[in-house]
């Protein structure tokens, strides 16, 4: 049967509802299928980059540490040979 014989029959509004709600249809298992998986694996992947990105950052605080102690010790070590450049003079 064509869409012309259809609306013939039962009436453009009863064609069109039925034509709506095999949309409707459609999309629902479209996005039950497709999306809802996809959207859960995006946030298992999200998760998984966020503890990276933690981890990184903690990684850089204590970077940050050592090169400030290493600076630090550097300094003093530059200012006792200072000092002691000034008692030997």
């Amino acid at each position: 049967m064509d869409i012309i014989a259809l609306v013939e029959k039962f009436g453009f509004t009863l064609v069109m509802v039925v034509g709506l709600g095999y949309f409707v249809y459609f999309v629902w298992q479209t996005i039950t299928n497709t999306i809802d998986p996809a959207v859960s694996d995006m946030k298992k992947t999200i998760i998984r980059l966020t503890d990276q990105l933690r981890l990184l950052d903690q990684d850089m605080i204590r970077l940050k540490q050592k090169v400030d102690t290493v600076l630090e010790l550097k300094s003093t070590e530059v200012k006792n040979e200072e000092k002691n450049n000034k008692k030997r003079n």
